[in-house]
């Protein structure tokens, strides 16, 4: 059974958070040059971060710079940050109260499948909010976890953007826990105009404690991918 260190960040600024990624990343990929180059096989490690973002925007390199709908003097005064990176997918916010979960895993270590891969993040999200009688699915062609698929209602409660090189994931899931919906409305939320967004404290009409949905995302994360998690919070 493979291994995952398991990553609480707390809140913390995206930037920090992107950087930090890539230096995991960069060092799974590194052990896996090293072990092709020297015919060796160590074993690569697994990581899932969990983090809050302050108020950020992030537009993915598909994605198209019109689905942000405020200017540079805007952001400032809505407290918010904006960042171009390298996940696929458009544009997405985080900020408090959303769960931000980056795996970095190694695949090779599971499945060579990034589409595979997507299916599993959403199921377990999909899983997890089953546990709060939450009924929720895949729309076709649109990556996430949505709610009331294929009618008037639809609304997406969780988004996902991942990159993949040598078979090494980062980027993640962003799930809508207490988040503040309004944030959504200065961008076209992964670039699907006339779908609604929404979260668990809407759907619920509760405060829904983040260290409760991080158990049960973990519990359903370790069953579909069959892992075990190591606990190296450094707070």
């Amino acid at each position: 059974m493979q291994k995952v260190k398991l990553l609480d960040l707390g809140l913390k600024d995206y930037k920090e958070t992107w950087n930090y990624q890539e230096e995991l990343f960069k060092g799974v990929v590194d052990i896996k040059i090293n072990n092709r180059k020297n015919n060796v096989t160590t074993q690569t490690p697994n990581y899932l971060l969990f983090v809050e973002h302050p108020h950020v925007y992030t537009l993915g390199k598909s994605g198209d710079l019109c689905n942000l709908l405020l200017d540079e003097t805007q952001l400032k005064a809505k407290g918010a940050t904006f960042y171009k990176i390298n996940r696929g997918g458009d544009i997405t916010y985080h900020g408090p109260g959303q769960l931000v979960g980056y795996p970095i895993l190694d695949l090779d270590n599971f499945f060579t499948d990034i589409h595979k891969y997507l299916r599993f993040l959403e199921e377990v999200i999909i899983k997890t909010l089953e546990e709060y009688g939450i009924k929720s699915e895949r729309s076709e062609g649109e990556t996430g976890v949505w709610l009331d698929v294929g009618t008037p209602f639809a609304r997406k409660i969780c988004a996902l953007g991942v990159r993949a090189s040598r078979w090494v994931t980062m980027h993640g899931f962003a799930l809508n826990v207490n988040t503040n919906l309004g944030y959504f409305d200065n961008i076209i939320p992964c670039g699907i105009k006339g779908k609604a967004v929404t979260s668990l404290e809407v759907e619920l009409n509760r405060k829904v404690p983040l260290e409760e949905v991080k158990e049960k995302i973990m519990r359903n994360f370790e069953t579909l991918f069959e892992v075990e998690f190591v606990d190296e919070n450094i707070g």
